[in-house]
């Protein structure tokens, strides 16, 4: 694909292996329901999402020289993403990631994305190369990135020269992940998408709500920050500015990537030339639709 991407999205392209029950479930539950594998990992679900707004994202990511991956690069760029400059290995497998949904949320889960660990800062290549950037004219358009990295290739990632011009978005993988996200916390660009379980993990305290959390990661050093609370509010907070919206009410029948849905829809939104507000209500709105069970758009 020779066109030049709108966005990259750096982080965990893997398969989504999920199994959802219309019961209510507990640990030991043996109920119905059905599995699915569909393409996923953060950075692929908020690429699905900008390919349905209208983007271009191209990923760069680590993907096995094996069957799984072959599959799911094919996928990708059916869809319409950048799939060139994908980190392949020939040692590593295709990463996947497991979860067990009920009608009361998500039950449990498992990331197994130690091959995008492995390949660390193999998967920066293209930004220094030339292919997407260099040292000297580095990439300067929105970066999506993804928890999943190592807090080492975060840090590098931090004090590299070759993201001194990007807008990055930062999201974590996952709750037991979210401490890594402290190596960006300082960037000068860096906006951090966080429920109100990360953000109180980021700064060590409880909060009672998305506004009082993204006023305490700004008042840290954050340059932005959004924090959102399941189907209470959302935050968007910068120095000295904190909006809060509501959700629509809407029946959940899935959650897996709706973070990833909310992050994805609110970077479109801006790049669509909306301000703080309209992009908080787009973003709120594409992410009750996906987890109500329709596509968000």
């Amino acid at each position: 694909m020779n066109k030049a991407p709108d966005i990259l999205c750096i982080g965990s392209v893997l398969w989504d292996v999920i199994g959802r029950s219309a019961s209510h479930m507990r640990a030991g539950s043996d109920v119905p329901g059905r599995i699915t594998r569909l393409p996923g990992g953060v950075a692929m679900n908020i690429a699905m999402t900008l390919v349905r707004f209208g983007l271009t994202p191209a990923l760069l990511t680590a993907i096995g020289r094996d069957p799984a991956g072959d599959e799911l690069l094919a996928e990708a760029a059916d869809m319409g993403m950048i799939t060139d400059h994908a980190y392949r290995s020939d040692d590593l497998p295709t990463d996947i990631y497991m979860a067990v949904e009920g009608a009361n949320g998500l039950i449990a889960a498992i990331a197994d994305a130690h091959s995008l660990e492995a390949a660390g800062d193999k998967i920066l290549r293209p930004l220094s190369d030339g292919r997407l950037g260099s040292a000297e004219a580095p990439w300067e358009g929105p970066v999506a990135l993804d928890g999943n990295l190592t807090t080492e290739l975060l840090r590098e990632i931090a004090r590299s020269p070759l993201f001194a011009r990007s807008d990055l978005r930062v999201a974590p993988a996952s709750p037991g992940k979210a401490e890594r996200l402290l190596a960006l916390r300082d960037h000068a660009t860096a906006t951090l998408y966080v429920n109100l379980e990360e953000a109180g993990i980021l700064c060590q305290q409880e909060f009672a709500s998305s506004a009082e959390a993204a006023a305490a990661l700004v008042a840290r050093g954050t340059h932005r920050a959004l924090v959102t609370d399941g189907g209470k509010s959302a935050s968007d907070a910068v120095a000295g500015s904190v909006i809060t919206q509501t959700p629509p009410a809407v029946l959940v029948t899935r959650v897996t990537g709706a973070g990833d849905t909310f992050m994805a829809a609110h970077i479109a939104a801006e790049r669509g030339g909306a301000d703080r507000d309209a992009a908080l209500n787009r973003a709120l709105q594409a992410a009750a639709t996906y987890v109500s069970g329709e596509t968000p758009l």
